[in-house]
């Protein structure tokens, strides 16, 4: 059975897209802790992060290195904070959210709730700095 990831990767739910390479997606929390919350996911479905062989998880974290300073340019705040919870959906991923305190990676607040057209812009805004 697809993760919810899998089918955002294959297109069949559509995502706000940030950056993408043939092994790793980036595309925007539709329930973000804070605005730019941005996840990071593996093309191939494997399930709990570690299970990634050393080299491809390795990779991921490059490839999020190389969308972190874009979501620092284009989301006011101090920090770019890295947070794998890994709970929510059988899809290794890794959270990236602007932080301006430690409260900021909080996953046990209410999410925002934000429009798609909000999304559109905020995901248009980091796009423009990568």
């Amino acid at each position: 059975m697809s993760t919810i990831f899998s089918k955002i990767i294959s297109g069949e739910i559509p995502c706000h897209k940030i950056a993408e390479n043939e092994h790793f997606l980036a595309f925007l929390d539709v329930m973000p802790l804070v605005e730019g919350h941005v996840l990071v996911v593996p093309k191939v479905e494997i399930d709990y992060i570690f299970d990634m062989a050393p080299d491809q998880l390795a990779d991921m974290m490059k490839f999020a290195q190389s969308v972190a300073p874009a979501i620092r340019k284009a989301i006011p705040c101090k920090r770019i904070g890295v947070a794998v919870i890994g709970l929510e959906v059988p899809h290794a991923h890794v959270h990236l959210v602007p932080m301006t305190t430690a409260n900021d990676l909080n996953f046990t607040r209410a999410k925002l709730q934000v429009s798609q057209e909000s999304l559109a812009k905020t995901a248009d805004l980091i796009r423009s700095f990568l």
